[in-house]
């Protein structure tokens, strides 16, 4: 019999998460899957998982849990203190915990999204070749609940030796390439100036569908409304307040406010970890 976790403290936002569902935009269906897969695919290669397995992504607040078999977690991201029934545990490495132990997964305490890996990964029900949860379309498990039972898979092959792993750390500056268009026509010289030059700042209203900016609006030389036209990752989309939005795993696939730039897919994971205040900078790339 498989293991089971039991969210005793379910936090602000868990959610399910692997490597997304890409390739049905076409029936109006998000790609979802980890905002910050490197370290998904970090917390799962230390456990002997396939790297894009299940994994549980908190967000800010972390979350508790307590498995009903003994399962070995890891547990990276955000930088967070872990504990087990109360005494500290490592972050960033594998770490047992007993049946009936509680994990608790604290606060981040820089970044924004910590990742819970389990040796065997998340085995919730796929929709469409994925188990992630999609906010948008409302596919795949919904957010963890205090008492959600989350089950686990059996493990393929033994816990690798615990080793070092070079997680990166979440972004003091934002860095976000751009590669202009489709739109940057319907925007002024001056606003494209504006774009790539001014320092923009993480919004506190961001969230998985998009990363929303605060800073000098961008001034559109065309008024006129454009017809609903296909969405993609990264696309940097101007609503009439004029402060970009950065289209994350969760957005939508058609939309109406013009795109003046796209960020290269890379520079989305360090996006996911950027909290509220952290500078943001587009640059030319």
């Amino acid at each position: 019999m498989t293991a089971k976790l039991t969210a005793v403290r379910s936090g602000a936002l868990t959610t399910v998460q692997d490597a997304g569902r890409p390739g049905h935009a076409h029936l109006g269906v998000p790609r979802s899957g980890a905002l910050d897969a490197p370290a998904m695919r970090l917390a799962n290669r230390l456990l002997g998982n396939d790297p894009d397995s299940a994994v549980l992504e908190t967000t800010l607040t972390g979350c508790a849990l307590r498995p009903d078999r003994g399962v070995t977690v890891a547990v990276g991201g955000a930088p967070c203190p872990v504990t087990v029934d109360g005494r500290p545990a490592a972050w960033g490495a594998p770490v047992r915990v007993p049946a009936g132990s509680v994990l608790d997964v604290g606060a981040a305490v820089t970044g924004v999204r910590s990742y819970v890996a389990v040796a065997g990964g998340i085995t919730a029900e796929p929709v469409l070749g994925s188990r992630s949860t999609d906010l948008l379309s409302g596919l795949g498990p919904l957010p963890l609940r205090d008492g959600d039972r989350v089950p686990v898979g059996t493990p393929a092959r033994p816990v690798p030796p615990s080793g070092v792993a070079p997680w990166p750390g979440p972004p003091g500056e934002l860095v976000l390439p751009v590669r202009l268009g489709p739109r940057a026509d319907w925007f002024t010289p001056a606003a494209l100036r504006t774009l790539i030059s001014a320092v923009y700042r993480v919004s506190p209203h961001s969230n998985r569908i998009g990363l929303r900016t605060e800073g000098p609006p961008l001034e559109r030389a065309s008024t006129g409304e454009l017809p609903s036209e296909g969405m993609v990752l990264g696309a940097v989309q101007v609503p009439p307040d004029g402060r970009p939005v950065v289209f994350l795993h969760d957005h939508p696939t058609t939309g109406g406010y013009p795109v003046v730039a796209v960020v290269a897919e890379p520079a989305l994971a360090a996006a996911a970890q950027a909290g509220a205040g952290t500078p943001v900078r587009f640059t030319a790339g």
